[in-house]
C-alpha cells in the first residue's frame, strides 16, 4: 500500500477480525496497567503503643505494595481540646514511613473531628517528578 498512488489502493479486511485484534490490544493494556489504591488507616489520640506499632507495619505494607496510604485521626467528646495530639501523631507515623512514603500534601482538618493526609509510596513519588520534568 502506497499513500501517494494514483488511482489511492485501499486495503480489504475482515471487520469480525480488526475487531478481535482492537479487542487484544485492549486486553494487553490492561494487564499492564498499574492501578493504585488508598488505604484508609485510623488513629485516635490515645492510640496505644502496640496499637500504633501494628498499624505502622499495615502503612509500611501498603506502601511496599505501591498503594496510597490516608491516615486519619478522629477526635470524640473532650478529646477535641487536644487537637495538638493527632497532629503529632500524624507527624510521627511521617516520620516513620519517610524512607518508603511521603505526604502528598500537609495535614489538614476534614471535619470539625479529624486530621487527615495522604502518604504516596516513594517510587510513585519519583515516577511523579519524572513526568512533570518530562511535560516541560
Amino acid at each position: 500500500m502506497s499513500k501517494d498512488a494514483t488511482p489511492p489502493v485501499c486495503r480489504m479486511m475482515d471487520y469480525g477480525k480488526f475487531r478481535y485484534e482492537q479487542n487484544k490490544k485492549l486486553q494487553e493494556a490492561k494487564k499492564k496497567q498499574v492501578i493504585i489504591r488508598v488505604k484508609e488507616v485510623k488513629f485516635r489520640p490515645n492510640t496505644d503503643k502496640h496499637d500504633y506499632g501494628f498499624k505502622l507495619k499495615n502503612i509500611i505494607n501498603f506502601l511496599k505494595e505501591g498503594n496510597k496510604v490516608k491516615l486519619v485521626v478522629t477526635f470524640k467528646g473532650r478529646e477535641l481540646v487536644h487537637m495538638d495530639l493527632g497532629i503529632k501523631i500524624i507527624l510521627r507515623v511521617i516520620e516513620d514511613v519517610k524512607e518508603f512514603g511521603i505526604p502528598e500534601f500537609p495535614i489538614k482538618p476534614d471535619v470539625k473531628k479529624t486530621f487527615s493526609t495522604v502518604i504516596i509510596p516513594v517510587k510513585a513519588k519519583k515516577e511523579e517528578l519524572k513526568n512533570d520534568k518530562n511535560k516541560d
